[in-house]
């Protein structure tokens, strides 16, 4: 499963970054890829409705969550734990 959750992840920000998903790499940041905040929350609402599970963020206060968004692979690790702890 944890190999779903990278590529459904990594599918879901490459649509947002306007790319092909063999071109994001987890090291990436979403800045890196041209990922602004509008398509930052639009990849929150999409990842929400892939794996059916409610992600901790606040786009008014992104400072203030516990959700990692601070590159591709740690946001792939944040849905991992989140759909552990909702199976």
């Amino acid at each position: 499963m944890a190999l779903n959750i990278e590529s459904r992840v990594i599918e879901i920000i490459a649509e947002q970054a306007m790319l092909q998903p063999d071109e994001v790499l987890l090291s990436d940041t979403l800045e890196s890829l041209g990922v602004d905040s509008l398509g930052l929350v639009e990849a929150i609402f999409a990842i929400e409705e892939s794996f059916d599970i409610q992600v901790p963020f606040n786009a008014n206060e992104p400072g203030e969550t516990t959700f990692d968004i601070s590159s591709v692979q740690s946001i792939v690790r944040a849905v991992e734990k989140l759909v552990a702890e909702a199976g």
